[in-house]
């Protein structure tokens, strides 16, 4: 069976998805989301360039430290060689102005010299052919030394400038095995008034050197070492790790410049190697620090720009949130509003305050909503007078052709002379008449409105010559419950003029009324030809009327009822073709109710 019902209202979409929706698409969240993906941006940014310059800082400065601390190993070996150099210079001094070498004043003189400087070891003079002349302080000398084989011994005689030996066991004099570094040259002396050349010999004792080079601290893990120019190492604190191979230094790179800072990998891990030359030795200072303390300073600053980072992200989330809430809250309070008003709430005002634009545009509102309330109030009044006067109307104009042939029919009847018929006829005829008068009242209870239909379905009955016949039960509560009148007619007239006339066999009309929830409920049925699917499709749309009747027409009926109770309430259809069609009409059950056109005044009795 095919059902139908009169369209309220339209339904409001419902579901999470469009609450997710509206919240991501708010003001407030666009807001906050704009403003913190900004901040967060350009922090990142911010913080990426601050890590980059302050990691490139950091790696300079530990360069520039390690440098300037080689630098200051450099100064200091150097004054130190320097005051080397010049002790030689006045031990040679000493032995060239003597007249003889074995003048015990020379010895004294040596004495002297030897006594100002805590690591000057030993001074002595050699023959070329390796006999020793002069030795301060005086001790025995090993046998078989080999001096031959000494690179103090053999370098004079490649150059005229003091030569520098390695740091060595001292292994000339007995009793004396002090580690020393040796300063030679080719020297004239005279022996006896004979002018003659000889090897000076100096000894230094290492220590002084060793206590400079220990002093230098780059990070916790750098050290220094120093190179003679062949690439020998003077001074590794290290050393005894190289001699037994468990450390290497690639000392290639080192030799081929005299000042120079680079980056080397060549055992494994990363370093930083500053060289610096000694201009009076040749010797090369070599610094050395590891990259993984520079990376360490830069995980430090890298750890603390994170959280400085998210402190900051932390922070402006925050900010945003309580910036974008203060900016959305009084739009939220105006759209609170305006849903209200669009619900039906006219009467709610919207506070105006806020930004200045919110300000402007809830005054604004207010405005308009004023001007809509007059409208509305206008409106309805409007409506109210037009409904009035169309209800009068309809009732003054009791459709002429249904008055014209009823009449007809009353004619014929006492023409033929039966005269309870027309007596019958007359009543219902009167009674119909003054029941949808009701002293201009459009509310009637719902006894008046069954006793209306009645009267006009025995009027029917006999212009139909007994074609149907027709059943109307209530139950007894529902009678005092009020409706508003002619709402039965329009749908008894469809059914008796588009369901039951053209049928071959008697038709049956049953109209029944019952409270129900609260509810009344007046069902009208009929065994007519019933209607299709198009037909019935066009009278909800208002596409299809009912013909031959009073004219109110269904749908005036439905719009009537939505009207006075309310959109939610009106007809509903069931019908099969050949079957027949049933009417519910629903709306609620009111005693003591005013029509507010009645209020006005209506047509008399």
């Amino acid at each position: 069976m095919k059902k139908a019902f009169f369209p309220l209202r339209p339904e409001r979409p419902k579901g999470g998805k469009l609450r997710l929706s509206s919240k991501l698409r708010s003001i407030q969240f666009l807001i906050t989301v704009t403003f913190t993906t900004v901040a967060v941006l350009v922090a990142v940014i911010v913080s990426f360039m601050l890590y980059n310059k302050f990691a490139k800082t950091a790696e300079d400065n530990a360069n520039l430290n390690m440098q300037q601390i080689i630098e200051q190993v450099n100064y200091n070996l150097e004054l130190y060689v320097k005051g080397m150099r010049n002790i030689y210079e006045k031990a040679e001094e000493q032995i060239s102005q003597t007249s003889s070498i074995d003048t015990p004043l020379l010895k004294e003189r040596l004495s002297t010299l030897r006594e100002t400087r805590e690591d000057l070891v030993s001074v002595a003079l050699f023959t070329p052919q390796g006999k020793l002349v002069l030795d301060v302080p005086s001790t025995t000398m090993r046998n078989n030394t080999q001096l031959g084989n000494q690179s103090w011994f053999t370098a004079p005689t490649r150059t005229s400038e003091i030569s520098f030996s390695p740091p060595h066991i001292q292994n000339l004099f007995k009793n004396q095995y002090t580690w020393v570094v040796s300063m030679s040259k080719l020297v004239q002396y005279k022996e006896n008034g004979v002018h003659k050349t000889g090897i000076l010999l100096i000894d230094f004792n290492f220590r002084t050197i060793d206590e400079l080079s220990k002093q230098v601290k780059l990070g916790k893990r750098g050290y220094a070492y120093i190179l003679d120019p062949l690439g020998n190492i003077v001074y590794h604190p290290q050393q005894q790790l190289i001699y037994a191979g468990l450390k290497y230094e690639n000392v290639e790179p080192v030799l081929e410049y005299a000042y120079r800072s680079y980056l080397d990998e060549s055992t494994g891990e990363k370093r930083f190697i500053t060289v610096r030359t000694l201009a009076q030795t040749g010797w090369k200072i070599v610094g050395v620090a590891y990259y993984d303390e520079i990376v360490t300073t830069k995980r430090d600053l890298n750890q603390f720009l994170a959280g400085f980072l998210a402190v900051v992200i932390l922070g402006v989330i925050i900010a945003s949130v309580l910036m974008s809430a203060l900016i959305a809250s009084p739009i939220r309070k105006l759209e609170r509003t305006v849903k209200l008003v669009g619900e039906g709430d006219l009467n709610t005002p919207i506070d105006v305050s806020g930004t200045y634009e919110v300000e402007q545009l809830s005054k604004r509102f207010n405005l308009m909503l004023q001007r809509i309330r007059q409208l509305m109030d206008q409106i309805i009044y409007e409506q109210e007078t037009k409904r009035k006067g169309e209800l009068e109307v309809l009732q003054s104009q009791i459709n002429p052709h249904f008055l014209y042939n009823t009449l007809n029919s009353v004619i014929r009847l006492a023409e033929r002379g039966k005269t309870d018929e027309v007596v019958t006829m007359i009543q219902s005829l009167s009674k119909f008449f003054r029941i949808s008068l009701s002293k201009g009242k459009n509310i009637i209870t719902i006894q008046e409105e069954l006793d209306h239909i009645r009267h006009y379905l025995v009027i029917q009955s006999f212009r139909f010559k007994n074609k149907f016949r027709f059943e109307i039960t209530a139950d007894e509560e529902v009678l005092p419950y009020q409706t508003i009148k002619l709402i039965l007619q329009p749908i008894v007239e469809n059914a008796l003029y588009h369901g039951i006339e053209m049928m071959p066999d008697e038709g049956l009309i049953s109209i029944q009324a019952k409270l129900k929830e609260g509810l009344i409920e007046i069902s009208i049925c009929d065994n007519g030809l019933g209607m299709s699917e198009e037909i019935l499709n066009g009278i909800l749309t208002g596409g299809s009327k009912s013909g031959g009747g009073s004219g109110v027409g269904v749908r005036n009926v439905n719009e009537r009822i939505g009207l006075y109770f309310g959109r939610e309430y009106g007809l509903s259809f069931e019908s099969e073709i050949e079957e027949g069609t049933t009417v519910t009409i629903t709306f609620p059950a009111l005693i003591n109710q005013e029509d507010p056109i009645d209020k006005e005044g209506g047509t008399p009795e």
